[in-house]
């Protein structure tokens, strides 16, 4: 409010603006002031309320429009009601005058609507204050009603609806009044009129009880009579009344006064029906004119009338709720399938399609919305008895011999009808209830499987299509039922393919359920696609046997063959070649064959033949759908031949009709459609050859053919794809995604018949999850013509296009009225298809233009609105195609021209479309006068108010030229915004769809100013004018209106954040986020959605008021996506819900609330089934989720739960990169008392493993996987968290026996693959992790595996597998990775255990903290896997081995067996992009395995093969614990001596690996796998040196110690040093090393000294630490496997590089210590290379070393000279080199020199100080902060004790140096038990050490107080380790108990 200040309105203000401001500004005062009241305090508002009275009032007769009266009506009734209400009474009468006054001046009539709202607001909030004028104020209204117009009738009955809720009770004696006034305005002409009258009724009836009571009937035949002629809204507003006091009529209200005596009360149920049904099948008529219609022969019952009660039936019973719908819904179903069978519902197929679709309605629309999923089951339980008694019923009556009692056929089809209600129903909700409905399958009494099987012999064909579509559905519920209801159902089409119904019924049912493995991601086994194409081959084969069933075994073989193409073209690559030998046979072999055919044979034959050829070419069809890729040019050119008969026997079947009539009518219809689906599916140029002229002229025919002028158009179907979808809201309501548009569809169809499977059985292989509707054969006929047109338009000559196109203007010219209207769908379908797959400039010649641009701007003057949005998208897709400035400049003008001289709306209307849709391919306006042109036109267009339609299709055209202009639009933004507010304030509420489009200027007027809206260069005035459009909006009645407004606010916000108030926004988004109406729902949940993703927490705090405090705003929202369907929503919900939970700190809320949604289930979780023996460590004992009836959320499904255990996950997740007390229960416990102590995550691990074991043991199969993964999560981040009241255990032990029992349902033998293969990665992680010590605890998860092992041993009888080899295949890999972590987990820990004991001094024992004395930890479970090693072992290598085939490449696909190896060659692609992410475990435990093998030299190859295939894999971006793994594989295989030597011996290989480890250098940054790839290449070279040296000493031995000299000539360089790069294993090492130097070190490198690129010296890691002294190492080692020449050759390299990284790291802090370390001990390698000392390299070597050496000096020029580093670096160049390199002038008077300046530069005892304790003790005291982990680090450790110790012996320095060394290895009492072996060790050998030197220097430790207490820290815990030792040998035959409680009962 810039403007409005205080109560009292600004009039000096209002004075100052125009005429045409002051709506907006009085509009803003009253907006300001009905938020201000409420907040004022009273005593101010009693002060100013007459002035306010006064001002108000002159408001009041002003004039104002719709939205400022319902605001003035508010604000006023607000003032009285908070200030004094005394003086209301005045306002009342004052009001009642102007309604009574005669005053029909242009003004009048708003002051007067203006005085109806304010009585309406005045008395429903006063309320009986105003009771005494109550009346006279009624029969004024009354009276008014009988002279108003449609507005005032309106506006009456909303004021008489806020009347009766303000005064409640106190109307009853009117009561019987407002009721006759309402049933007039209930039939009213205005849609409006009914829609407030259904509102006033409805508030009625909360006191009047005679409406549904003693004048229920007449108010239904009333509804009834509403319902005719009605739109969207009345049907909505109609129905919730007619639902409502039907609702109360079965179930009374309590409040309610009880009914007077002989009046009548309750109603039954089938009452309440008998009324429903009354109205459905005879509607609102009298007697006279139903029994008229009923003597014709003819129904008068409208589709809206039945679409009317259909939706008052879904309202009764979503009134009467859930319980009340699973307590009736026997008797209620019953009711239903009697309306559905009736046959006055059924007359004609038009009727019947009707019928079935409003049933289904009802069902789907309260057994899925109401109902949990155990009433779900139940519900499904109860149709499952209705199917089995009719098909009982049928069956006994076709049996009987008697002729009289047998079953007619009008109760065949009856039962027909209830059976495909019943079963499209069940297939639903078994669909819905997913894998939880398998009880339905093991419940006898229900048999649903039997039940639905029984109807594929039912004798009509829509109940068998239903039958076997519930069969699909229940597949893609359950897939495991897949192949044992295939082969039911193949065995009984062999058995009995004599009879007609059974072919066709179980050919059906086998093509749906082979059509539903694409549904399947487990698929079927490969040999069900073998028996499918052999029933086919069979039924063709034999059609002709019997003719009287040759049609159904035809049309079963071509359906078996087109659901066998669905299964993708792994299946189909094998059968390809027996297909195309099919087609080619149902064709005739020539033209001349076809002649002889057209000469011979009968109706029945041709009707056998085109049904064979239609579903021989639907086959071709979906061989293009689902196998794309193998349809290659070779496969097209084979199907060109069938193709070309088929199109030729099209122009033939005019000939046919002409002999055979009707009779082959609807199959020549079915062929046609067929074969151009098929060629709108091929490119054109591959049969533009073999398709004649005389063709297209047919499809012309069809598209404007005589012929086809009488049938049916239906534009519903046909034009909608073709149009804008922004466009399509003009066209009204029924194009909208509704909640009801599975119904409101039908009144649009009315003239084709309704959609039904029937119509095409070859649908049921159709995607999609919903039942399929095909539409009847002409109509699709009509759509696959227009669509054919499209495509071989171009395709053909100049001439003709311009002809045809003249064919079809004239053709429309000629025609009139329906004919012509149907032409023209026709024709402007075909010519917009074409013009939408059109490139520009690709229409032809100019001639074409003519022609197309007057079929176009004909049908913009159409009076089809479908018809004109098509026309004006059509007209721009031609200026865009054509693409000529003048052309559109030509057509711009036609536009206008029309526009001038028009005068009908439908012409205006549409050519005003035109002008906006002509921006929309041209890339917008660009000029500034065309804009201007264009805004005069539409401005002017849009206030014609005599016609809402043009305004709204002018205003629609408007919001284009908004969004398509641009900045340009900027200087027109404010008359703009002027004009929208103008109309927005004027326009009256009876036309919302003007508001709609109102709405969409607003929302381009927004996007168009765009940021702008935030900054100050803009007015206020249009940043207030956005708020105020948004307001208006927001308050009216219309619901497509509100969301826009809602879409208006999002896109502010956007925009302009501070200017939108959320404390307004979001409440009122909460009160729609319930609302019926879909629109509405989806524009909160979005604009919700965007408003989290930036303020979350104020979006939470305004909800908290409006929704329930226990769960919020979240919880909220939970609930609505449980109950949602719509994929769209439901997916802005979960996003909602995603940004709400990372924005939040509430974790404890957070986890609370998923707790309450995994709890809220009607049904128990799945338990585990074993007998509890009573043992208390026993994880097998019935874990039970208790069920939560007292929570917020009841009854929420499998969807639901599962999206919340994935936001289980996501918290985890998050928690990860917050703060570390997360993971932490000492931090999460001491944390500071501001914090909430629920906030940490560690401190919920217990409602973790809950929430993880619910999910995991649940009955639907996808949230058992998202438990399993979850489980999963846990295990990985709290494995490690120690317990602190437990030390040496970890916190996630105590739910051990959870764990197990989590994971036991997983490994049931009905478990599918992809349950079980997740649980083997759970149990693998949990043994993995080390949580469990006990070997007999973790022998329970191990039975486990070993079960798992057992079932992949014993392998799976094929004629007993359910899922395809893909799946087994992903499940035995699952089991086989998780055995490889295992065993390699076991060897790493049983290696680490071992490692301390030999490195740690013989008289220093190894503690450990098991004190039970049995096996735990790497031996212990090492011993578990042993057993099975064996086994393990030969299927690792059997896995490798088909994976290593599976990965040939194209050209050695002959060596792959034709078993594939141990598996099946079968989904190829699937089973190795699996094995890609499983191979490397097994690939590292094959690898330990070949330290136990015999040399094989083909697994060595195998091993190495996969390993390098699988690294240099482009697929493994994302896979560094893979690619470590594999890397981790290779080092153990190197490990290995006779590997090695085999590696070693191959220098090609080498070279090889080496190329492929400098790959992964460059590619790869991680640090884990930098350094793997450095220690496999330290073995490399390691295995040359090994064979170097073998062979050196088999020369020696050999030649004799007389050729020594000869000898080193074994090496790479030979006797020329020149080394071969992709050839040389010293080459490679070298590029590897210096990738490493130069990346780490960038100053190495000549080119890159003094850049800035890279790290420098001083920002190394620690991981970049130890890759440097890893690169440095290798390079010491290169000259050792090079000839003497060789080594010549790199030694210049080797030595540059060594001196350079010293050269760098001499500015180093402390910290670079060990880099220094690896370089200097790698330098004197070097120095002391044997190389230096051979003959033929010695002079070189002197030479090189010498300038190495004068470099080094040189070093001292640039650095401090006191450094350490340099001056060791020269100490061992003095002596490693020897002499001859060191003596020589001026080497060594410089090296003299710089030893003397250090020595004169400080003391020299405090030099050897700095010498002793910068390498050593700085390092040593960073073991405290690290303990060694492994048995090198704990060997480094001793030996610098040892060394510290020594040196300082040496120069008698005595100094705390050797005890600081020692000190920091001390470990405490308490830190004892839980540290690793290494640790121990160490602490160990440091206290020996200390106690051997303590006694001799007691004065030096009396001076450290720290060492001293850490020294007798360490003996207390010394003496405790050996007391417990001592104590566990005397308890040793002691059972041993656990240490902590497990949590059994963690609920």
């Amino acid at each position: 409010m810039e403007r409005s200040h205080g109560l009292l309105l600004n009039e000096e203000a209002l004075g100052q603006i125009g005429e045409h401001q002051r709506a907006e500004f009085v509009f803003e005062w009253l907006t300001h002031l009905k938020k201000l009241l409420p907040a004022v305090d009273r005593v101010d508002i009693r002060q100013n309320q007459r002035r306010l009275i006064d001002q108000l009032s002159a408001v009041l007769i002003g004039s104002p429009g719709p939205p400022t009266r319902w605001l003035l009506a508010h604000c006023l009734a607000l003032l009285y009601r908070l200030g004094d209400p005394i003086p209301s009474s005045l306002m009342v009468e004052r009001c009642n005058d102007i309604i009574r006054s005669k005053d029909d001046s242009p003004s009048g009539l708003p002051t007067r609507l203006a005085a109806v709202a304010c009585l309406g607001s005045l008395y429903e909030q006063l309320g009986r204050m105003l009771v005494g004028s109550f009346k006279d104020t009624l029969v004024n209204l009354l009276k008014a009603m009988k002279s108003a117009e449609s507005q005032g009738r309106y506006e009456i009955m909303l004021s008489i609806e806020k009347i009766l809720r303000g005064l409640g009770v106190s109307t009853v004696s009117s009561h019987r009044d407002v009721y006759k006034v309402a049933r007039a305005c209930l039939t009213d002409r205005s849609m409006a009129v009914r829609c407030a009258a259904a509102k006033c009724l409805l508030e009625l009836q909360r006191e009047a009880v005679f409406l549904w009571t003693s004048e229920l009937e007449n108010v239904a035949t009333l509804c009834f009579r509403a319902f005719e002629g009605s739109n969207y809204n009345v049907r909505v507003s109609v129905s919730k009344l007619l639902g409502t006091l039907l609702a109360a009529a079965v179930e009374p209200r309590q409040s309610s006064a009880a009914p007077r005596q002989g009046v009548k009360g309750r109603s039954s149920l089938e009452e309440v029906m008998d009324l429903l049904s009354a109205g459905f099948l005879r509607g609102g008529g009298g007697f006279l004119r139903t029994s008229g219609d009923m003597l014709k022969g003819t129904s008068s019952v409208s589709k809206d009338i039945r679409i009317g009660v259909t939706q008052a039936c879904v309202v009764f019973v979503s009134t009467l709720g859930g319980s009340w719908l699973e307590a009736n819904f026997p008797a209620f179903l019953s009711l239903l399938m009697e309306l559905a069978s009736h046959g006055r519902a059924t007359q004609t197929p038009v009727d019947a399609a009707v019928t079935r679709r409003c049933v289904s309605f009802i069902l789907r629309s309260t057994l899925g919305s109401l109902l949990g999923e155990k009433a779900q089951t139940n519900a499904a339980k109860q149709i499952c008895i209705v199917v089995a008694s009719q098909k009982r019923t049928i069956d006994a009556a076709l049996t009987d011999g008697n002729v009289e009692t047998r079953v007619s056929s009008a109760d065949i089809s009856a039962s027909q009808r209830v059976l495909v209600c019943c079963l499209l129903e069940l297939g639903a909700l078994v669909q819905g209830l997913g894998s939880t409905a398998a009880p339905l399958l093991t419940d006898t009494t229900t048999a649903l499987l039997d039940s639905v099987v029984s109807v594929l012999l039912h004798p009509v064909a829509s109940a068998r299509l239903a039958a076997a579509w519930c069969l699909r559905c229940v597949v893609m519920a359950m897939p495991s039922q897949c192949s044992p209801l295939l082969d039911r159902c193949a065995e009984r089409l062999v058995a009995l393919k004599s009879s007609p119904e059974a072919v066709a019924g179980y050919g059906a049912a086998v093509a749906a359920l082979v059509a539903a493995v694409q549904h399947c991601p487990l698929g079927i086994p490969h040999t069900k696609g073998k028996v499918v194409l052999g029933l086919a081959e069979d039924l063709l084969r034999s059609a002709s046997q019997n003719s009287r069933i040759s049609l159904q075994r035809t049309q079963a073989g071509w359906m078996l063959v087109s659901s066998l193409v669905t299964l993708g073209p792994a299946v189909v690559e094998h059968h390809l070649s027996r297909l195309l030998l099919l087609w080619r046979c149902v064709f005739a072999a020539s033209l001349r064959e076809q002649d002889m055919e057209l000469r011979r044979g009968d109706y029945f034959t041709w009707q056998v033949t085109l049904e064979g050829r239609a579903g021989a070419l639907c086959a071709m069809k979906n061989l293009l759908l689902h196998c794309r890729e193998l349809v290659t040019d070779d496969i097209i050119s084979r199907l060109l031949t069938p193709l070309a008969c088929a199109v030729t026997l099209l122009n033939k079947l005019p000939a046919l009709l002409r002999s055979y009539g009707s009779s082959v009518h609807c199959f020549s219809v079915v062929y046609r459609l067929r074969v151009y689906e098929l060629l709108s599916l091929l490119p054109p140029n591959t049969y533009q050859g073999s398709t004649p002229t005389l063709f297209f002229y047919l499809l012309v025919s069809d598209l404007s053919g005589q012929d086809n002028l009488n049938q049916p158009c239906s534009d519903l179907t046909l034009l909608p794809p073709l149009c804008h979808h922004d466009d399509l809201p003009l066209v009204g309501p029924a194009l909208h995604d509704t909640d009801h548009r599975y119904i409101e569809e039908q009144l649009h169809g009315s003239v084709v018949g309704g959609a039904s499977l029937d119509n095409d059985p070859f649908s049921l292989c159709d995607r999609g999850d919903d039942a399929p509707a095909p539409l009847p054969p002409h109509v699709a006929l009509t759509a696959a013509a227009t669509a054919l047109f499209g495509v071989l338009f171009p395709h053909i000559i100049s001439a003709q296009r311009v002809k045809i196109l003249e064919q079809f203007a004239e053709t429309v010219n000629q025609l009139k009225g329906q004919r012509q209207q149907t032409v023209q769908t026709h024709v402007c379908a075909a010519l917009c298809s074409l013009l939408k797959g059109s490139v520009r400039g690709s229409l032809g010649p100019e001639e074409l233009r003519p022609p197309a641009l007057s079929l176009l701007s004909g049908a913009l003057e159409s009076s089809s609105p479908l018809i004109r949005c098509l026309a004006a998208e059509g007209l721009a897709r031609l200026v865009q195609v054509v693409g000529d400035p003048g052309f559109t400049a030509s057509v711009s003008l036609l536009c206008f021209d029309r526009l001038k001289t028009a005068r009908d709306a439908a012409s205006r209307s549409g050519y005003a479309l035109a002008l906006g849709a002509l921006q929309r391919y041209t890339g917008g306006i660009s000029s500034p006068q065309h804009l201007s042109t264009c805004l005069g036109v539409l401005f002017t267009l849009s206030q014609d108010s005599t016609s809402p339609e043009v305004q709204t299709w002018s205003l629609h055209s408007l919001s284009l030229v908004v969004d398509l202009s641009g900045c340009l639009y900027r200087t027109h933004a404010e008359p703009s915004f002027s004009l929208v507010l103008r109309l927005l304030l004027s326009t009256p509420p009876t036309h919302p769809e003007v508001h709609h489009s109102l709405g969409r200027c607003l929302h381009g007027l927004i996007t168009c100013l765009g940021p702008d809206l935030q900054g100050t260069t803009l007015s206020p005035a249009l940043r207030s004018s956005c708020l105020v459009g948004c307001s208006v909006m927001q308050a009216g009645p219309d619901c497509l209106v509100q969301a826009r407004a809602i879409s208006c606010l999002q896109q502010l916000h956007m925009f302009s954040p501070p200017h939108v108030n959320l404390a307004s926004l979001v409440p009122a988004l909460c009160a729609n986020l319930c609302s019926s109406f879909l629109c509405l729902r989806r524009a909160v949940v979005a604009c919700l959605r965007q408003l989290v993703q930036r303020e979350a927490l104020e979006v939470s705090e305004h909800a908290v008021a409006l929704v329930k405090a226990e769960v919020g705003l979240e919880g909220a929202l939970f609930t609505l996506l449980d109950r949602e369907s719509d994929p769209g929503l439901r997916r802005d919900i979960q996003e909602t819900l995603v940004h709400m939970m990372a924005s939040s700190s509430k974790l404890g809320h957070w986890l609370k609330l998923c707790k309450d949604v995994l709890s809220a289930t009607t049904g128990g979780s799945r338990t585990s089934q074993e007998d509890d023996d009573g043992c208390r460590d026993d994880d097998s004992s019935a874990f039970r989720a208790r069920s939560e009836s007292s929570g917020p959320f009841t009854a929420l499904r499998w969807a639901t739960r599962r999206f919340t255990v994935e936001c289980v996950c996501r918290i985890i997740a998050q928690c990860e990169s917050a703060d570390p007390a997360h993971f932490d229960m000492v931090l999460a416990q001491e944390s500071p008392p501001l914090l909430s102590p629920s906030d940490f995550l560690v401190l919920h691990l217990g409602d973790l493993v809950r929430m993880a074991f619910t999910a995991a043991t649940d009955h639907s199969d996808p949230l058992r996987l998202a438990g399993l993964q979850t489980l999963l999560v846990i295990i990985r981040r709290f494995s490690s968290i120690p317990e602190p009241e437990f030390p040496g255990h970890v916190i996630l032990e105590q739910y051990q026996a959870n764990v197990g029992a989590a994971l036991r349902p997983a490994f049931s033998p009905d478990a599918p693959p992809d349950v079980t293969a997740k649980a083997c990665q759970v149990c693998s992680a949990w043994i993995a992790s080390s949580v469990v010590s006990d070997l007999r605890d973790l022998r329970r998860v191990h039975q486990l595996l070993a079960s798992s092992l057992a079932k992949v041993q014993s392998g799976r009888d094929p004629s007993s597998q359910l899922y395809n080899e893909a799946a087994a295949t992903m499940e035995t890999l699952a089991v086989l990775k998780a055995w490889a972590e295992v065993y390699i987990v076991a060897v790493e820990s049983s290696r680490l255990k071992e490692s301390p004991d030999r490195s740690a001094d013989g008289s220093v024992s190894s503690s450990t903290n098991d004190g039970s004395g049995c096996e735990s930890g790497g031996a212990g479970l090492l011993k578990l896997v042993q057993s099975d090693l064996s086994t393990l072992s030969r299927l690792w290598l059997a896995a490798l081995q088909d994976y290593a085939l599976l990965t040939l490449p194209q050209e050695n696909t002959a060596q792959i067996p034709a078993s594939g190896g141990t598996r099946t060659r079968i989904l190829v692609l699937a089973e190795h992009l699996y094995r890609c992410v499983n191979m490397s475990p097994s690939l590292q435990a094959s690898s330990w395995q070949m330290t136990h093998l015999p040399p094989y030299p083909d697994r060595l190859h195998l091993i190495l093969g996969i390993s390098v295939e699988f690294l240099c894999s482009p697929h493994s971006e994302d896979q560094m614990e893979n690619i470590t793994s594999c890397l981790r594989a290779l080092q153990a295989l190197l490990d290995v001596s006779w590997p090695r030597a085999k590696i070693g011996n191959d220098q090609a290989l080498s070279v090889e690996l080496l190329s492929v480890l400098h790959r992964l250098m460059v590619t790869r940054e991680s640090a884990s796998v930098q350094l793997a790839v450095l220690d496999l290449l330290q073995q490399i070279v390691t295995a040359a040196q090994e064979h170097v040296r073998e062979k050196r000493h088999s020369a020696e031995v050999d030649d004799g110690a007389a050729e020594k000299e000869t000898l080193p000539e074994f090496g790479e360089g030979r006797d020329t040093g020149g080394l071969i790069p992709g050839r040389s294993l010293v080459f490679g090492a070298l590029e590897l090393c210096l990738c490493v130097l130069v990346r780490k070190l960038p100053q190495l490198s000549p080119k890159l000294a003094g850049t800035s690129c890279g790290s420098s010296a001083w920002n190394l890691t620690d991981s970049d630490c130890r890759l440097v002294s890893s690169a440095v190492s290798v390079l010491s080692e290169l000259p050792s496997i090079c000839s003497p020449e060789g080594s010549v050759s790199i030694l210049p390299t080797v030595l540059y590089l060594l001196l350079g990284v010293l050269r760098e790291l001499v500015h180093q802090p402390m910290g670079l210590g060990l880099v220094v370390q690896a370089t200097l001990q790698a330098l004197k390698s070097v120095l002391t290379s044997p190389m230096s000392q051979q003959e033929k390299s010695r002079g070189a070597w002197k030479l090189l070393l010498r300038s190495a050496l004068n470099t080094l000096l040189i070093l001292w020029d640039s650095v401090d000279q006191k450094h350490i580093s340099l001056l060791t670096a020269l100490t061992v160049f003095l002596l490693s080199a020897g002499p001859d390199v060191c003596i020589v002038e001026p080497l060594h008077a410089l090296s003299l020199q710089r030893f003397t300046a250090s020595m004169e530069s400080k003391d020299p005892l405090q030099l050897n100080r700095d010498l002793i304790q910068v390498p050593a003790v700085s390092d040593l005291q960073q073991v405290e902060r690290r303990r060694p982990q492994s048995p090198e680090e704990l060997n480094g450790v001793l030996e610098g004790i040892r060394a510290m110790e020594a040196l300082i012996q040496t120069v008698l320095i005595l100094s705390p140096s050797c005890f600081l060394s020692s000190s920091p290895s001390l470990l405490d009492e308490n830190a004892l038990g839980s540290a690793p072996s290494a640790s121990r060790s160490l602490h160990e050998a440091a206290l020996k050490d200390l106690m051997r030197l303590g006694p001799q220097h007691q004065s030096l430790i009396s001076l450290s107080p720290h060492l001293k207490s850490r020294l007798e820290a360490a003996v207390r815990g010394n003496q405790q380790s050996l007391n417990a030792k001592a104590n566990g040998a005397k308890a040793s035959g002691a059972k041993s108990s656990p240490s902590i409680t497990l949590k059994t009962n963690f609920l």
